[in-house]
């Protein structure tokens, strides 16, 4: 069962985590790449705030965001900010996230996220956990997958595995830190099937495409090639 009180301290937790860590850099360092093609660090900090006032709209019964375009030129905008802006703003939005979290609502609802997307009001809050916590590791200011909270880079694979689960052009995959496992891809149906193994941190950036899956040990076949989240 979702625990949406327990998700949204926890990404109370990783916003505070994040604040302080982006507090130790300079306005020079927030214009440098992030890890993310494309995207300075400023990319990151605006996309994570304007992300923050989208799932709020999401909570509060509005569209996600007016559109693709402008969403992308929100972030476009709010990139080049020095850094005392680009604090206040994510500690403004953060705050305005956790009110729409901490009203009184019905978490069994239906919700509608981007392209059409539904899911349960309850996951919301840990959809903007995993903002916080992948994009802080996209900052490249330290902060790495092995640092994540167990508990999220499990509840993460759970969530990624489940995502591609069925998929099409993802062969029948297994995935296993050793002592757990989860399943992926197409039914195998008494077929081959992909032994992924290797550490959580890396069996997560594989299927967050954070990591290339270099370090991961592949039975039965290729690393299968994963679509685009």
């Amino acid at each position: 069962m979702i625990d949406h009180a327990h998700d949204l301290a926890s990404v109370r937790d990783a916003t505070e985590r994040l604040l302080t860590a982006v507090g130790t850099l300079d306005n020079a360092s927030v214009t440098h790449p992030s890890r993310l093609p494309g995207w300075s660090r400023g990319h990151v900090l605006a996309h994570l705030a304007r992300n923050a006032d989208a799932l709020v709209n999401v909570l509060e019964g509005r569209p996600m965001y007016v559109s693709g375009e402008a969403r992308d030129a929100d972030i476009e905008r709010d990139a080049p900010r020095g850094l005392d802006v680009q604090l206040a703003d994510l500690r403004e939005s953060a705050t305005r996230f956790q009110e729409a979290g901490d009203a009184p609502a019905d978490w069994a609802r239906t919700v509608e996220l981007r392209n059409g997307v539904t899911d349960s009001a309850s996951r919301v809050p840990f959809r903007r956990w995993v903002e916080v916590e992948l994009h802080h590791v996209d900052l490249g200011i330290g902060y790495e997958l092995e640092d994540l909270p167990a508990a999220f880079t499990e509840r993460e694979i759970d969530f990624l595995a489940d995502r591609f689960a069925g998929h099409p052009d993802v062969p029948p995959t297994r995935l296993t830190d050793g002592p757990r496992a989860w399943r992926t891809g197409g039914e195998a149906e008494g077929g081959p099937e992909v032994t992924v193994t290797g550490s959580p941190a890396d069996l997560l950036g594989w299927l967050a495409g954070r990591r290339t899956g270099a370090a991961l040990t592949v039975d039965g076949g290729p690393l299968p090639a994963l679509p685009p989240l």
